[in-house]
């Protein structure tokens, strides 16, 4: 048994995707910063019959990142499946002209060296299985630039380039990067974008392995 490794774990996009992939016979394991959080997600799954377990880190931690990850392997198998989608501060989302160079400290640490110290946690595991994918989430500013949020329009921009370099070099190591652009919110309503409808997106794109971008619908003109 294989693990589904979650970052960013929470009750709506997070607990659908665990559900999805805990369903087709994975083990689950939560990453947030959250201890209540994650006792309440993992509860949720065990009463699917999902076998699940929380790990508490923060991805501008690089040290509690990759602890998490090395114990999930530890005690739930190696890491399959890896899809980093915490959901950025609101801090980041100051307009371009009141953004200064440090403002993109935390954005970028977020978006750039979190998924760099995820990938290389989990990459040796996978290496040895022989597969893996690693599914990338963001939302349109990061392939349409957004004055109003610039932070993560800079932040996503280079995750985006980081995870396509990895969907090239790994390609031939039977290791699949791919990236699901959600253009609008989650909602429960929404008919494209509703939690259960993107986990099961993300479950085909880890599925089929398809080209590297995906988007949940079109972009707005």
């Amino acid at each position: 048994m294989t693990t589904f490794a979650l970052i960013g774990a929470g009750p709506g996009l997070g607990l659908a995707t665990a559900r999805r992939f805990g369903s087709a016979g994975h083990t689950v394991a939560l990453i947030s910063r959250n201890v209540e959080k994650l006792d309440g997600l993992t509860a949720e799954l065990a009463h699917d019959g999902i076998q699940a377990r929380g790990y508490p880190a923060d991805v501008l931690d690089i040290e509690s990142l990759t602890a998490a990850l090395y114990a999930a392997a530890a005690d739930l198998g190696t890491v399959e499946i890896l899809q980093y989608s915490p959901v950025p501060r609101a801090d980041f989302m100051k307009p371009v002209l009141d953004t200064s160079a440090d403002d993109l400290d935390a954005p970028l640490a977020f978006s750039v060296k979190g998924p760099v110290t995820a990938v290389n946690a989990v990459l040796p595991g996978m290496r040895e299985l022989g597969r893996g994918t690693l599914l990338f989430v963001n939302g349109s500013s990061a392939v349409r630039p957004n004055p109003k949020v610039a932070g993560t329009s800079v932040a996503f921009a280079a995750e985006s380039a980081y995870a396509r370099m990895l969907h090239d070099s790994l390609a031939p190591e039977n290791i699949h990067a791919a990236q699901l652009i959600v253009p609008g919110a989650i909602r429960p309503d929404a008919e494209h974008s509703s939690p259960d409808v993107l986990a099961g997106r993300l479950y085909d794109i880890h599925a089929k392995r398809g080209g590297f971008r995906h988007y949940s619908e079109p972009l707005p003109d």
